[in-house]
């Protein structure tokens, strides 16, 4: 995820109350995870995500893992990345694999209850936490605290939506931190239209998005080629219609653009080119 994508997260990250609203979306989509594992059997645990290489078990595995990083803890003391997994394919994908291949062999309910554990440890700590202690954030600069734990919600609410999309339990969609996960994401909208769609100065492109958390944003391509929000679409917008949830599996790249169920009225190649290009954060 890029610096020019997400700009800054939070414009009142260093009140206490902004943190504080922020680790309380973080805490109820980690334990909504948590009371939806608690009534796995055996084989929801093994189910494949749609995240390559990772299965329901991996995912809770991450979510340990990046916790325990954050209470400066080795979440894989000793433990050696195999050189031959094909779903590794990056410096960063090596960085958060080696806590979810150290517990492959861990029973799922064990894991369970390292998240369980993790999270009180989080908690605690994160009682005392400045909201601006400096923090280094995913994308790739150094933020306050508050913003960091924005990014926490959205990161913990999305793989929760993957095991629940894994084991056919949906849920928790309209959570908290499915509202951070927007304020992440929608900045990111110009940038497909503009820069990654290659839209032609003039171009207007309209998101509407249904469901739980519904929004329209208009995107409108500017005569210098840069692509910006604007109040209104305009004559002859293309608009591409959707729910939230195909939107956040879009965003994340969970899905590719021409398996997503889209409704587009407008220029159809264009629309192609703008649903190829929304994904933003693995």
């Amino acid at each position: 995820m890029s610096e020019d994508m997400a700009g800054r997260v939070e414009d009142t990250a260093g009140r206490a109350e902004g943190m504080a609203g922020h680790v309380a979306a973080f805490e109820q989509t980690v334990r909504s995870t948590i009371a939806l594992a608690e009534t796995f059997g055996d084989a929801e645990w093994e189910k494949p995500t749609e995240l390559p290489g990772w299965t329901v078990k991996d995912v809770v595995s991450h979510l340990v893992g990046v916790e325990t990083l954050l209470l400066d803890e080795d979440p894989a003391p000793g433990h050696t990345l195999p050189d031959d997994l094909p779903h590794v394919r990056n410096e960063l994908g090596r960085l958060v694999e080696v806590a979810v291949d150290y517990r492959r062999g861990t029973p799922g309910s064990e894991v369970l209850a390292e998240l369980r554990a993790v999270l009180d440890r989080r908690l605690v700590r994160l009682a005392s936490t400045p909201p601006d202690e400096p923090a280094m954030l995913p994308i790739g600069r150094e933020g306050t605290y508050a913003e960091l734990m924005v990014f926490r919600a959205f990161d913990c609410w999305v793989h929760e939506q993957d095991i629940r999309r894994a084991v056919g339990r949906p849920g928790n969609l309209d959570a908290p931190a499915g509202l951070r996960t927007l304020s992440v994401v929608e900045r990111g909208l110009p940038m497909i239209v503009g820069r990654r769609a290659a839209a032609s100065p003039g171009t207007a492109v309209a998101f509407e998005v249904t469901g739980p958390v519904a929004f329209t944003r208009h995107v409108l391509v500017g005569p210098d080629g840069r692509a910006d929000f604007t109040d209104q679409g305009g004559e002859g917008a293309t608009v591409l219609r959707m729910d939230w949830e195909t939107f956040t599996r879009l965003v994340t790249g969970r899905c590719r653009g021409d398996a997503a169920a889209v409704r587009v009225e407008g220029d159809a190649e264009l629309a192609g080119r703008v649903l190829g290009a929304m994904a933003l954060a693995p």
